[in-house]
């Protein structure tokens, strides 16, 4: 069984990283009852938004502020996940928002670099102290576009984003610079694999060229003295009731309901970020 707490070791390499890979971090059944429930989930794949990278390519996104009681919710109130995030983040913390990613074989669309907290930053969150688990529902590969990050990336800390195709990505000029210092890395990850990751990480991906999709969960974090001073689309501080992991095996592959409140695209800031002028930045 794995352990709900990172070690020592663990929680260094991570602060020296930015990220975290955690094979086996859902065990065979678990990962299997995500990937049936998610590939299988009609209201969530209505629910998602076509967001597209540069090359107008396009990735199926579909986000939600408030965890359910569907595997998904489960899964990131899950004990596993949200003692791992207080540790890290040494603080208490709350369900931010999660999105499933869902790059189809051949026509999904890539990621610019960009860092979370470089559009959470607009949300009236003063401080980076904010972090996602990203767990793999299908294997991700460099062929079909598993994410790729820069090690160390984090120490950085927060820089300029700007408008790319319908996304938000970071200034590809301090990108290439970033990129003479910090090691890039591919996170090939088997399914039920979960990367744990800094809010100030570069990452991108890859589209996806191959026959095989890749789909992801990706649960985003932040932290209670974190609470942010301005309203937006993503929640304020909400207190996080925790589940024990037993709970994953127990839900099955109960999917989202209509009562679910997904985000619209036309809410949706995390991709797209007005100035202000009101235009597109």
């Amino acid at each position: 069984m794995i352990s709900s707490y990172f070690t020592p070791a663990e929680i260094e390499q991570y602060q020296q990283n930015g990220f975290l890979l955690i094979e086996d971090f859902l065990d065979t059944e678990e990962a299997l009852l995500l990937q049936q429930a998610s590939h299988n989930d009609a209201i969530l794949q209505k629910a998602a938004m076509d967001v597209k990278d540069a090359a107008g390519r396009r990735t199926n996104l579909s986000v939600w502020n408030h965890p359910g009681d569907d595997i998904y919710g489960v899964i990131a109130r899950s004990e596993r996940v949200v003692n791992r995030m207080e540790q890290l983040l040494d603080d208490e913390v709350y369900h931010y928002h999660s999105k499933l990613s869902a790059k189809e074989p051949r026509v999904g669309g890539a990621w610019e670099w960009h860092q979370d907290y470089g559009y959470w930053y607009k949300n009236g969150c003063l401080l980076p102290t904010m972090a996602s688990v990203f767990i793999a529902v299908d294997p991700a590969t460099r062929e079909n576009g598993c994410m790729q990050v820069l090690t160390g990336s984090h120490r950085m800390g927060r820089i300029d984003h700007h408008f790319e195709g319908e996304q938000t990505g970071a200034d590809l000029e301090r990108v290439e610079l970033a990129k003479q210092r910090f090691p890039l890395f591919y996170c090939e990850m088997k399914a039920g694999t979960a990367l744990f990751f800094d809010g100030n990480l570069l990452h991108r991906s890859d589209p996806n060229l191959s026959d095989f999709p890749r789909w992801g969960l990706i649960c985003c974090y932040n932290t209670k003295t974190n609470d942010p001073l301005l309203p937006h689309h993503h929640p304020g501080y909400t207190p996080l009731s925790k589940l024990p992991d037993s709970t994953i095996r127990e839900t099955g592959v109960k999917t989202a309901s209509l009562q679910s409140q997904f985000l619209k695209q036309a809410e949706d800031r995390t991709s797209r970020i007005l100035n202000d002028a009101g235009e597109n930045a």
